[in-house]
């Protein structure tokens, strides 16, 4: 799927409607089945590009457009539709608490099924074999059957990326997957949410923390700063001197320090990102 903003801008998700745009007159192209990986200091309106990216927030200037649509000038049932071939993972991913697992990952299908299939799956779900696989492809497939409020952090995130795995989407937008994972199980997670991507042709947007993670494993890079395009470059002419520059003041993110976000945590945002209905 294509995605492409144009002068587009917009609050956080979160934010009260008096707040400055988070995103301002944004311009940028990617092509389907392109990855590109979104970094930039905190409160640089990573988040809000995705949530606008996945039709969840109207932009309040410019235009979006996916595969050369506006989703919000669809009816309500063509918006619904183009939803479905879209997946959000937000950091923190809305997962029912006393659910397995296994039913958590099945939901991401829910789109590409009828609402009876949806309904029966919560009692008794129809591809245990696939929520497995892609489960195990994160690490995690010995968590199949345990309930979701007895995982760790790190665990319910690579939960959350195991949806992408077995849904019908062909837009993959991923907030920080990294930020509850170790080094190795970051490594292990990145590799394979992008193999993934790669294997089914999908258009990988995904925001990182981790500058040098997302050198490694992404083609193209964009840098975002207080709300605007600092730069679009292959991964290969992304300089220290440039990220410098991009982190100036922010410095301690740049070397993988915790940092304290401006922007309203994404757990706020409406519970309808994930589009896993």
């Amino acid at each position: 799927m294509k995605l492409r903003f144009e002068q587009a801008a917009a609050r956080h998700p979160a934010a009260r409607s008096d707040a400055a745009p988070a995103l301002r007159a944004l311009g940028l192209d990617v092509a389907a089945g392109e990855h590109v990986a979104v970094i930039g200091p905190s409160g640089a309106g990573k988040t809000t590009l995705l949530h606008v990216a996945a039709a969840a927030l109207p932009p309040a200037e410019g235009r979006v457009w996916l595969d050369d649509r506006q989703p919000w000038a669809l009816p309500a049932r063509a918006l619904r539709h183009l939803r479905g071939r879209l997946f959000l993972a937000p950091q923190v991913p809305p997962l029912p608490p006393r659910q397995r697992v296994v039913t958590a990952v099945l939901a991401g299908r829910l789109p590409a099924i009828s609402l009876w299939r949806s309904l029966r799956s919560l009692f008794y779900p129809d591809d245990i074999e696939g929520a497995w696989r892609a489960l195990e492809r994160f690490g995690v497939g010995d968590k199949l059957f345990d309930r979701v409020d007895r995982l760790s952090g790190g665990e319910r995130q690579r939960v959350g990326l195991a949806r992408a795995l077995v849904s019908p989407a062909s837009l993959w937008l991923i907030d920080e997957p990294l930020s509850a994972l170790d080094p190795t199980s970051a490594t292990q997670a990145l590799t394979a949410l992008v193999d993934a991507a790669q294997a089914r042709s999908a258009t990988l947007v995904a925001t990182l923390h981790q500058v040098d993670m997302a050198l490694a494993h992404f083609p193209r890079i964009v840098g975002l700063r207080d709300g605007r395009l600092f730069f679009d470059l292959p991964a290969a002419e992304v300089t220290r001197e440039l990220l410098g520059r991009l982190y100036a003041q922010h410095e301690h993110e740049l070397l993988g320090a915790p940092a304290a976000t401006d922007e309203p945590p994404p757990a706020a945002a409406a519970p309808a990102v994930m589009h896993c209905r």
